[in-house]
């Protein structure tokens, strides 16, 4: 490997590939093996001792103090290096499955979302729950809350309508995904399975008694104000 600044910074960027890849091909295999809900109560003990970890393995490789990784670094530019890391959430998401659709056809690739997204919604509610310190029966309340601090809830806009004190519309006014394409002249993107999958799981993890309801999402016909909205109702157990 050369020594020359760009090498270095793609071989950086190459360790934290592998080990995104690892880390995930962990918690797929331990879904696999132990299930879901298991697989998700053993991500937070290895993820939340994986952070620590690898804050001190930074700090020392950077020579800072303990507990000092980004001292000094001002907070708008803390906050567009998440937006970067957000929006690469979104890219990864967009080239695995341009890759499953070349090799395996449309079908293919949407069965694998879809799977992904029965995995990822529990876990992307579960950090939510935890870093927003939400109730375990939290409901309409921690749910807006959580649907606000999630990924897309960052990367989309979006609105609440209809709230009523059981129930409550969640629309998303534009999206990243769908807006790309009519810009590239292409159809919506039909996502309407994968978004049941997605908003359901993570509404139960947010509040097991909350129901999911598509009020209309692609290839469903939709207004221009929104691209998809879904209704969420808290029905006691």
């Amino acid at each position: 490997m050369s020594d020359s600044s760009a090498d270095k910074a793609a071989e950086l960027a190459g360790v934290i590939r592998q080990l995104a890849a690892h880390y995930g091909l962990w918690l797929a295999e331990s879904v696999h093996q132990l299930g879901l809900d298991a697989a998700l109560t053993a991500e937070g003990e290895a993820g939340d001792r994986l952070e620590s970890i690898l804050r001190g393995k930074l700090e020392r490789a950077l020579g800072r103090e303990p507990g000092g990784l980004l001292a000094g670094v001002a907070p708008a530019v803390l906050d567009d290096a998440a937006q970067a890391l957000r929006t690469g959430w979104l890219a990864a998401d967009g080239v695995w499955f341009q890759a499953v659709e070349r090799m395996a056809g449309m079908d293919a690739a949407k069965r694998v979302n879809d799977t992904c997204w029965a995995r990822f919604a529990p876990l992307e509610a579960r950090r939510v729950k935890a870093l927003l310190k939400l109730p375990e029966n939290g409901g309409i309340t921690a749910l807006k809350a959580g649907l606000a601090a999630r990924m897309y809830g960052h990367l989309n806009e979006w609105e609440f309508v209809e709230e009523t004190e059981d129930s409550i519309v969640f629309r998303m006014t534009d999206c990243r995904v769908q807006t790309a394409r009519k810009r590239r002249g292409l159809a919506d993107y039909p996502c309407k399975s994968g978004g049941t999958t997605e908003y359901a799981g993570f509404a139960r993890e947010i509040d097991s008694r909350l129901r999911c309801e598509c009020v209309g999402c692609p290839p469903d016909p939709h207004p221009d104000e929104w691209a998809c909205a879904w209704r969420f109702t808290l029905v006691e157990e």
